[in-house]
């Protein structure tokens, strides 16, 4: 009989929680998603690892940030979403999030102008200076385990016309959806002179509970999706995994990464339907490109969202899915999309029951993913806002990666394509061809106007 990992975490979990005194009220500890045990996991057997952070870099005309009312704004912000305001850590083995009182990290980074400079995504794109970019990612790098989950940290040269604003979570505290809650929620507690302090929304009980709950909604929805169906389609699907050979790589998350950007036409009408698995087939050419050993690539990319009808709370609920891609020229759409819809009929299956799933069906995979890919639809995220400017979103090189590659698709007016690539591992060179041939595949699939 099928035993699910979820399961097996929830009694962990409440017989902690009972022990910890969490009954009636508001709890010190609250369980997390799958999602979060993951993160909370690798950062507690590797003490050297680095916390995923997700960051958001803003571009605003100098002088138009507030450091003091942005404070004030972002503590109002934390003070409502549990997510941000508790501590992810691990107690007797089982992770958790302990609450705690509002916290935010809001700091001017010191710029040297002549220490060493960041690339950008594009030429001529007039970010801030380059010093600025290297000062903030070096300041991102060094991520403090114990800090708080909210950072914003603010930059500019001595002769910069622009000031870059980064917008960081900690992973475990936030997906996709996340990042519209904190744009939209950050700006307009930033406009609200008093800095959101009564503006309408639930009282922190109140949000303890109503995040709980969507936890809890989330739980059950894994739980649900472990069962022996979801078992039976991941074996077939990623049997033929295997590691990549030892002594191929680095080990651990990329530290020095480069990337190259393009952007093509959005997609419209129904040809929206094949973006998603054109991006699949593009990435795995890039990554075919690259690692040469003729194996079947394991893809990863994070999929879901909150339970239907779960309130829209700030927090982790997304799912890794994982695409296996054999080495070939590109594959017809129908048959990838046919195949795409076969697992997001699985999507709920936690990742760990993947794993477990494929393992079982004789694949010699630990879960290591040996490419990502982010899509992210612009449409749905609002622009940050402060002081009546909007910021103008760019993008870094320089960022640590989770796997040798990382490809990130952003759709709005167009289509913004980005490959990040491990410098240790790949040189730029090869990099660059890897990127042409994923870009080659994008046209192929989704016609000559992209």
């Amino acid at each position: 009989m099928h035993s699910s990992i979820t399961a097996a975490y929830l009694t962990r979990y409440r017989s902690l929680a009972s022990a910890a005194g969490t009954g009636a009220g508001p709890a010190p500890l609250l369980p997390l998603t799958g999602a979060q045990r993951r993160f909370l996991i690798t950062r507690h057997r590797d003490r050297l690892a680095r916390t995923d952070i997700v960051p958001l870099f803003f571009a605003f005309p100098r002088g138009t940030v507030d450091l003091p009312r942005l404070r004030r704004a972002a503590l109002r912000l934390v003070a409502r979403h549990p997510a941000l305001r508790g501590e992810f850590t691990v107690l007797r083995g089982t992770p958790v999030l302990r609450l705690g009182g509002p916290s935010v990290e809001v700091a001017r980074v010191p710029v040297d102008p002549a220490g060493p400079a960041a690339t950008d995504d594009a030429a001529g794109t007039g970010l801030p200076d380059g010093a600025a970019r290297a000062a903030l990612l070096r300041a991102l790098l060094d991520w403090p385990t114990d800090g708080p989950a909210l950072r914003l940290l603010l930059a500019a040269g001595p002769e910069d016309e622009e000031e870059l604003l980064a917008v960081a979570l900690d992973h475990a505290a936030c997906d996709e959806q996340s990042l519209g809650l904190v744009t939209e929620g950050l700006g307009a507690a930033y406009t609200d002179p008093d800095g959101g302090e009564h503006a309408p929304g639930p009282g922190p009980d109140e949000a303890v509970e109503v995040y709980r709950a969507a936890v809890e909604g989330q739980l059950a929805t894994e739980a649900r999706a472990a069962g022996e169906a979801a078992q039976l389609h991941w074996a077939a699907r990623l049997g033929s995994l295997a590691d990549a050979p030892e002594g191929t790589g680095p080990a651990g998350a990329a530290r020095s990464t480069g990337m190259a950007v393009d952007r093509l036409p959005a997609v419209t009408g129904a040809a929206r339907g094949g973006v998603f698995p054109a991006l699949l087939d593009a990435v795995a050419a890039a990554a075919h490109r690259l690692d040469e050993g003729g194996r079947v690539l394991a893809l990863g990319y994070p999929w879901g969202g909150r339970p239907a009808g779960t309130a829209p709370v700030l927090g982790c609920f997304l799912n890794t899915l994982v695409h296996p891609a054999p080495p070939g020229p590109p594959r017809a759409l129908d048959a990838l999309g046919a195949d795409w819809w076969d697992d997001l009929d699985h999507a709920d299956t936690p990742f760990d029951e993947v794993v477990r799933a494929a393992r079982s069906a004789g694949a010699s995979w630990s879960g290591a993913l040996d490419g990502l890919l982010t899509f992210e639809d612009l449409h749905r995220r609002p622009p940050l806002v402060l002081g009546g400017a909007a910021g103008r979103e760019v993008h870094l090189a320089g960022r640590p990666l989770a796997a040798p590659i990382a490809v990130s698709a952003s759709h709005g007016e167009d289509l913004l394509v980005r490959l990040a690539w491990d410098r240790e591992r790949y040189s730029d060179a090869a990099a660059e061809a890897a990127f042409a041939a994923l870009l080659a595949t994008l046209r192929h699939h989704l016609g000559a106007g992209a």
